[in-house]
């Protein structure tokens, strides 16, 4: 393994683009600890951890920790990946959109620019909530530490979205940076160093359990076991597909014969990747964040936070139906058979031994609706397992869920890029054999 980290080096394009990504990811990590004006952060934090599993604490994982902290990054990239998410779905739904996305690069340099305007009215938006949100629990903070806006007023609401639009700009711009000049896809990077931060943390959280004797050292074996276990079928899942064969016939144009050559349509196990689990848990996590802005008081309060408790055996069977509905529909609404099945034949495609048309689309459909079927189980699994470990064995950190699914995809994607680089290069990649140097080579 050192060899191949040595082999990233001797190549000089490459070491540029890591080390480019490095930097990037040390200036963001830098700005995480900048705090926002006029923001009690030791206030903030702890209503942090007292609302944990509400959207609160989904929205500042994704931050990286910066909302709970204050910081001028507190909005993170949430607004970019909403914008972006809305606009993948308007490609679906809304001819404009759709036609833009078929133009091919022109097109898709339009939407990621209507992406970018969307992103700032989205922050502008958010960032204005968060201030008048802040104002609005002051009174209820102040009994415990104090409130949580200095100087309440039309000037900190003004100041609070001009620093909090400015800092999702800022790291829209970083992410795109490492996207063009460095390695790997920036945003994903930014959202996976944010997750990675609070590792070190989760680390000396279990020492210190283990050493109270709170958790036992066996049961932590066992725990990291798992933890191996799961994270080596997260990778199997993330990287499975269902390869169609699909032939394409001879044609003879003038002097020239195309086509004649054998590929095939891989359909990925998980083809709606993270997005059912976010959507999954902001659908879930909604009322009991209602409820807990609205200020958590009264029997009905009491009995919608009772109920949508992320330990209750209905939250997490419910969890699970919904990330599997959402796995379904978010692929349904990306892969089109039909538009695929016409573009075959429209080249001279077709599977051995289906007609060419709807056949081919049902077909497809067919094959498609059977592998989403484990990969919506899998993301269900992942999505319930950290409650699982804490109600169980009483495991002082959070490990699966999106979090999870995010810096296993990350990863993979980035190692996949850094192959790419060294096997055109001949340098040995990191895999010996393997699908992934398989793809490559």
């Amino acid at each position: 393994m050192i060899d191949k980290l040595q082999n990233i080096f001797k190549i000089p394009e490459l070491r540029r683009r890591v080390l480019f990504t490095l930097s990037i990811l040390v200036i963001y990590r830098l700005g995480s600890h900048i705090p926002s004006p006029g923001v009690n952060s030791a206030a903030l934090e702890f209503f942090f951890q007292q609302n944990a599993g509400t959207l609160f604490g989904l929205y500042d994982m994704f931050a990286g920790g910066n909302l709970s902290k204050a910081t001028i990054f507190a909005l993170g990239i949430m607004p970019y990946i909403s914008a972006s998410i809305i606009f993948q779905l308007l490609t679906s739904v809304v001819p404009f959109f759709e036609k833009l996305q078929k133009e091919g690069e022109e097109g898709r340099k339009k939407i990621t620019q209507y992406t970018r305007y969307a992103t700032v009215v989205l922050a502008s938006v958010q960032a204005f909530g968060i201030a008048i949100f802040l104002e609005s629990i002051q009174a209820q903070a102040a009994a415990e530490i104090g409130g949580l806006a200095t100087n309440s007023g039309l000037g900190f609401r003004l100041l609070t979205v001009l620093t909090l639009v400015a800092g999702t700009i800022f790291v829209m711009w970083l992410g795109e940076q490492i996207t063009e000049r460095g390695i790997g896809n920036g945003i994903s990077l930014i959202i996976f160093i944010g997750i990675v931060a609070q590792y070190p943390s989760d680390f000396l959280k279990t020492i210190q359990v283990v050493r109270a004797g709170t958790l036992s050292p066996f049961l932590l074996a066992f725990v990291l076991v798992l933890m191996i276990g799961v994270i080596a079928g997260v990778i199997l899942i993330t990287q499975g597909q269902r390869r169609i064969p699909v032939q394409y016939a001879k044609r003879i144009v003038g002097r020239k014969v195309y086509g004649g050559q054998s590929t095939h349509i891989p359909l990925r196990v998980n083809t709606s990747g993270v997005i059912p689990i976010i959507f999954a848990q902001s659908l879930l996590m909604l009322p009991s964040t209602v409820a807990t802005m609205f200020g958590g008081q009264g029997a009905f309060f009491d009995a919608v936070n009772a109920i949508f408790s992320p330990t209750g055996v209905f939250y997490n069977v419910l969890y699970a139906a919904i990330i599997i509905f959402f796995a379904y529909f978010y692929t349904a609404i990306i892969f089109n058979p039909a538009d695929l099945a016409d573009n075959m034949r429209k080249y001279g495609g077709f599977i051995p031994g289906i007609r060419p048309g709807k056949r081919t689309s049902e077909y497809i459909d067919r094959i498609l609706t059977r592998v989403t079927l484990p990969g919506a189980v899998f993301l269900a699994a992942i999505a319930i397992l950290p409650m699982f470990l804490i109600a169980q064995f009483n495991v002082p950190f959070f490990f699966g869920g999106t979090g999870l699914l995010i810096v296993v995809g990350v990863a993979l994607d980035t190692l996949q890029q850094i192959e790419s680089h060294l096997l055109m290069r001949h340098y040995d990649g990191f895999m010996k054999k393997g699908r992934m140097r398989g793809r490559r080579g």
